[in-house]
Formats: C-alpha cells, sequence, structure tokens
C-alpha cells in the first residue's frame, strides 16, 4: 500500500443568487466564470434572468412594508450589526478583491472604508426625519407637518469598480431610508456582492429587504426599469446607451431615477443625497382643538 498523500482536489464553487432571504439557483440554469486579474478561473456565478429580476422584485415588494414600518432607531440597530459581521469577514473581503486585482493595501483600506461607511449610513437612521421633515409655520387654525416617506421598491446597478465600497455606498441609502432594494451586482465584483449577501443572510435583516443578482448588467438593467412595480432605480453602474433606454423606460410608470455619475470619488463624504433621492414627502394638516 502506498504512503502517498492524494492531490489536493480543488472544488470548483458555484455561486447562488439571493432572492427573499434564501440563496436559489437561477431559474435559466445558467452561469458565467469569475476570473482574477490574470484571468484565471475564481468561481462560477448565477446569471440572472429576467425570470429572477421579477421574482425579486416580488420579494422586495412584499418585505418592504414591514421594514418600512420598523422605527428608524431599529433599522439603526440591524446595520449598525451588518457592519461588525461585515467586518467579521475582512480577510474574505481582502482576499476577493484582492482576486479583482486590488493591491493588499488597496483591498485592506476598502474594507475598512467599507465598515465605517455603513455605520455612518446606520447612524442617519433615526436622525434623518428631523433632519428632512419640518413643521411648517400656515396662517390659520392648523398644525401643518412635513415627514419622509421611502418611496417602496428600488432597483440597483452597482458600480463596476469599487466592488465593495462602492457597493455599499450605493446600497446603505436605499436601506436606511426603509426602502428595499433589488440589486444588480457588477459582473467582474460578483464575489464581494455574494460575500456581503452571506454576511446580510445570517444577520437580522429581513428575508427580502435586499436581493442580490449577479450577470450581465446589461441584460437585467431594462427589465427592472420597465417593470411596473419598481418605484425608482438607481443607474450609477450602468453604461451610458443602458442608462439612456433605462430612463425612458422607467417614465413609463414615473420612477425615480438617480443617473449614472462619471468615475464617483467613493471615499469622499457622501452626504444626503443619496438618501434623499429615495424619499418620498408626506404633509399632514391637522386642526387646532379649541
Amino acid at each position: 500500500m502506498s504512503d502517498r498523500i492524494p492531490e489536493r482536489i480543488t472544488v470548483r464553487k458555484t455561486y447562488k443568487l439571493y432572492i427573499g432571504g434564501a440563496f436559489p439557483r437561477s431559474e435559466s440554469g445558467r452561469t458565467y466564470e469569475v476570473t482574477d486579474a490574470k484571468g484565471g478561473f475564481v468561481a462560477n456565478a448565477a446569471r440572472a434572468s429576467r425570470k429572477d429580476a421579477r421574482d425579486a422584485v416580488v420579494a422586495a415588494r412584499k418585505a418592504q412594508p414591514g421594514w418600512a414600518g420598523r422605527t428608524g432607531y431599529n433599522r439603526g440597530q440591524i446595520l449598525y450589526r451588518i457592519a461588525e459581521m461585515l467586518e467579521g469577514r475582512n480577510r474574505q473581503f481582502i482576499e476577493e478583491l484582492r482576486a479583482a486585482g486590488a493591491g493588499k493595501q488597496a483591498a485592506a483600506d476598502e474594507v475598512d472604508a467599507a465598515v465605517d461607511r455603513w455605520v455612518w449610513y446606520a447612524g442617519w437612521a433615526d436622525k434623518l426625519a428631523q433632519v428632512r421633515g419640518s413643521a411648517n409655520p400656515v396662517a390659520g387654525p392648523y398644525f401643518d407637518f412635513s415627514t419622509p416617506e421611502p418611496t417602496g421598491v428600488v432597483a440597483v446597478v452597482a458600480p463596476p469598480a469599487s466592488y465593495l465600497l462602492g457597493l455599499v455606498s450605493v446600497l446603505a441609502p436605499v436601506l436606511v431610508t426603509g426602502n428595499t432594494a433589488v440589486v444588480v451586482a457588477a459582473e467582474g465584483g460578483a464575489l464581494p456582492a455574494i460575500t456581503l449577501a452571506e454576511v446580510l443572510a445570517t444577520s437580522d435583516l429581513p428575508g427580502g429587504v435586499v436581493n442580490l443578482l449577479t450577470g450581465r448588467a446589461a441584460e437585467l438593467t431594462p427589465w427592472l426599469a420597465s417593470h411596473m412595480d419598481v418605484n425608482a432605480i438607481d443607474l450609477t453602474g450602468a453604461a451610458p446607451d443602458v442608462a439612456a433606454d433605462a430612463e425612458r423606460a422607467a417614465a413609463e410608470n414615473l420612477k425615480r431615477v438617480h443617473p449614472p455619475a462619471a468615475a464617483p470619488d467613493w471615499t469622499a463624504e457622501p452626504g444626503l443625497r443619496r438618501m434623499t433621492a429615495f424619499l418620498e414627502t408626506k404633509t399632514v394638516w391637522h386642526p387646532i382643538g379649541i
């Protein structure tokens, strides 16, 4: 009998989608190869279809009332917990970013910045209503209040660079304001996106609040832009020609549209712009008792 140790077999991993708190395969059965910066095979990722996008919207719509109905304080607690768990998988995120072409220090810096960004947005959960709401002076025996409310279901096309910090920077402001999300991950950044989905799945975030699709953004974006049950779309990661068609499709049901930006600086202070982009304002009049 030979004492030679057999060669280690590497399992070719195939990652799934994240829809409704579960990890289903694409209904189409399609996958694509995720490669490293040198073109070497890393893993297979699911290539989502139109049906997967519809399923993600259904899950997001079902989860939206419950998520919006939570207090800002509670949403903040959940987002803080996600940041803690994201930091706990620091090493895995660094390895995945390095495989995508980032240097060792750059990858470590991006993970740290992503955690800080998530915490920053979590801190706004119970403060935004005070900053964006108001008590309005009126000439009459009334109280008049304006309060921000979530738009509803938001489709997000993740940026094709800054695979973790960019993704967090477009997703967190959608969640903190009480919206639910259908995210199209950057094709080359599928692994950090799926790992983030695993973090979300094992946190306190209710299933369906975030739904993640991997595959071709140019294929999925038009369906989400034209979907009549999507209330808003963030086209940050969409190519110019895809974004132009998506804006026209979004006009059919008056979606709010966040247009793409040319090479945004994800390390800059984000401000309130992304949070307020997907808020509605409700004004209530109430008579003053005599």
